[in-house]
């Protein structure tokens, strides 16, 4: 009788282990039977969801007149995903292009060194990185890229303009521009160089006064921007001038390194995603101990907006100059397992204060327009008032 019930209860602890394993395989686990694949409900209610896709797949399998690859329709698919989100930096990247999004913001690359964005439907400069082809050959930020070598680019995803810009070093590019305040459309010719990725320069003025110029920020400005300090502090400087100008932004941890040298204890900025999640970032104790004035101006963005931001918020500096880009969203970057890859935009970023500056920028104490001066522009007769005006009002501070 014992024996026959020892039995019974094994007999049912089987089934139900059985039954166990059986809903498991069904509801989490995809298996490859043969030819075909075994996939979880949840899976196959999203196939379900989808199934126009693919419905519209086998059409142009079956009907299209000229052969089809799929690979290159399923990137297709994936472009157009990001693409009606309608947010110019949400965007999908082919092996390629993420390769080439990549070594934009580290590293060594061929071209003619500008950063560009989507705005109002036209591929806009953000800013010319400072000393590249582009720099030197007058791009300016708010100049709009409407064909690259007689192409135009008119609805082409702005990672396929940045992959047109691109090239050896020493092969030539022309970009047509449109430019606020002219009539006509400027062919500008430009021969790509090896863009070399130097984010920090420092140097003293006269009197004591440090100048320290962020170009952009790449994965090295944080220690580079700690490296210049020391420096200036060895030479007894009596007070800084942070040159953001032209800065289109980068790596949000780097300027965080940055901000955290210029601020006390506190608030550099926060964020929320669409849950109304909060992500708090503070600076540590113990910033630099001289006066400094930040120079920002409409090329100053994303990562350089965090910086004045804070500053401004929290009275730390003073800042000169003319309003910035505005750019306050935060993308995540993925790379996908077939060396693909995305920017999705996760979040919004707040000053201190609460405000977002996305599509408004921000305003600086004292406004100094600058002056169009190309003909003595990188000569000594070459007047610049934004900077000379930073000195101006470090010099009342310090005295």
């Amino acid at each position: 009788m014992i024996k026959k019930k020892h039995f019974i209860f094994c007999l049912i602890i089987t089934v139900l282990i059985t039954g166990m394993l059986t809903f498991m395989i069904v509801n989490y686990v995809s298996l490859i039977i043969g030819n075909k694949v075994v996939i979880t409900k949840s899976d196959y209610q999203v196939l379900q969801d989808n199934k126009k896709l693919l419905t519209l797949k086998k059409y142009i399998d079956k009907n299209y007149l000229e052969p089809v690859n799929s690979q290159i329709l399923m990137e297709g698919a994936a472009k157009g995903l990001f693409e009606s989100l309608d947010d110019p930096y949400s965007v999908y990247m082919n092996k390629e292009e993420f390769k080439d999004f990549k070594e934009s913001t580290s590293g060594i690359y061929g071209g003619i060194g500008v950063i560009i964005t989507e705005l109002d439907g036209y591929v806009t400069v953000v800013a010319p990185i400072e000393d590249t082809p582009g720099d030197r050959a007058g791009l300016k930020t708010g100049d709009r890229i409407v064909k690259v070598d007689n192409v135009d680019i008119t609805g082409i995803c702005l990672e396929k303009v940045t992959s047109m810009l691109k090239g050896k070093k020493g092969t030539k590019v022309i970009i047509t521009i449109v430019r606020e305040n002219k009539t006509d459309p400027v062919d500008i010719e430009i021969k790509r160089e090896e863009i070399i990725l130097k984010t920090v320069k420092a140097e003293m003025l006269k009197n004591d006064i440090a100048y320290i110029r962020i170009s952009m920020f790449d994965q090295d400005t944080g220690k580079e921007f700690k490296k210049a300090l020391k420096e200036i502090e060895s030479r007894n400087a009596k007070g800084l001038i942070l040159d953001l100008r032209q800065n289109p932004g980068g790596y949000v941890t780097q300027c965080v390194d940055v901000a955290d040298e210029l601020l006390d204890k506190g608030i550099i900025f926060y964020t929320e995603d669409k849950a109304r999640n909060r992500d708090i970032t503070y600076s540590k104790e113990n910033k630099i101990n001289i006066p400094y004035v930040l120079l920002v101006d409409g090329g100053s963005a994303s990562a350089s907006e965090i910086v004045a931001g804070a500053i401004k918020d929290r009275k730390a500096g003073l800042i000169v100059g003319e309003k910035t880009f505005g750019k306050g969203l935060v993308q995540t970057v993925e790379k996908l397992y077939d060396g693909s890859g995305f920017k999705l935009t996760t979040q919004k970023y707040y000053t201190p204060n609460g405000i977002s500056i996305n599509k408004i920028g921000i305003e600086p104490d004292i406004e100094v327009l600058a002056l169009e001066d190309s003909e003595n522009q990188g000569t000594e007769e070459f007047k610049d008032m934004q900077l000379e005006t930073a000195v101006e009002e470090l010099f009342k501070i310090i005295e």
